[in-house]
């Protein structure tokens, strides 16, 4: 169970009676509206500030820090790169970002099993003053590991990436189906472990694509670089379309 949201259940509500008649109050509704208010100003910041702002989310151990690792190195040269990493406990993963060379900050949830808008909203802030000030480009938010509550949370990206590794096998949009739903990219990782395990790449990504038929879908190694380059262009082309509108929005 989630500490913060309790994992979101619309049958959970309390009741506030007085002496003529009882109110029921769903305290999940009141919890989204306020975190979606919240992204919507993050958002808006980001447009203002001509950052593209992505959240990745993925089960643990799906590759998406070595995917950052690997992007950073083939982009640091090319556009400025800010990232904010999301994790229950430690400073592992912005430990290895740091060593990037790139601006990171590391949100520690203490139980949580996501981040929402408000921890995005100061770790945005504190990764401003941790890059001093210069301007970024493209901002990954690495959420928890965690294909569930990550996918109810809008943190004030522009484009939601979910990632599925290889090992993990093919069944994760049929299983977690918000998740993909929500999202406007997924991303098969971990493609160079195919010869080793029973994964369909077709599989997931026709499962997905029949959820939501707008996914742009790919699949890569970050330790081969099959495909890498398809992901790369992505990225650049997001920053490029928020350049080309003048730093407003994609």
């Amino acid at each position: 169970m989630c500490d913060t949201c309790g994992c979101p259940n619309p049958s959970h509500h309390t009741h506030d009676h007085d002496h003529t008649h009882s109110r029921t109050i769903d305290v999940h509704t009141s919890l989204f509206a306020a975190n979606d208010a919240l992204a919507k100003a993050n958002r808006e910041h980001f447009d203002d500030s001509g950052i593209v702002a992505l959240n990745l989310i993925s089960s643990p151990g799906s590759g998406k820090t070595t995917l950052l690792e690997h992007t950073i190195d083939a982009l640091k040269n090319k556009i400025s790169i800010g990232v904010i990493e999301g994790d229950i406990e430690t400073e592992k993963d912005a430990e290895r970002i740091r060593a990037k060379g790139v601006p990171v900050i590391q949100l520690t949830t203490g139980g949580a099993c996501h981040l929402d808008a408000t921890m995005t909203h100061k770790g945005f802030h504190r990764l401003e003053k941790e890059d001093g000030g210069k301007s970024i480009d493209l901002l990954f938010i690495e959420n928890v590991g965690n294909l569930v509550c990550p996918s109810t949370f809008d943190l004030g990206e522009h484009e939601r990436v979910v990632l599925v590794s290889v090992p993990e096998g093919p069944d994760k949009p049929a299983k977690y189906p918000k998740a993909f739903i929500s999202s406007q990219t997924f991303v098969v990782t971990k493609t160079d472990l195919l010869p080793y395990f029973d994964f369909s790449v077709a599989e997931a990504t026709g499962d997905a694509l029949h959820l939501n038929p707008r996914l742009r879908t790919m699949d890569l190694s970050s330790t081969t670089g099959e495909g890498m380059d398809i992901w790369l262009n992505y990225l650049l082309e997001l920053v490029d379309k928020m350049k080309k509108n003048g730093n407003r929005k994609l």
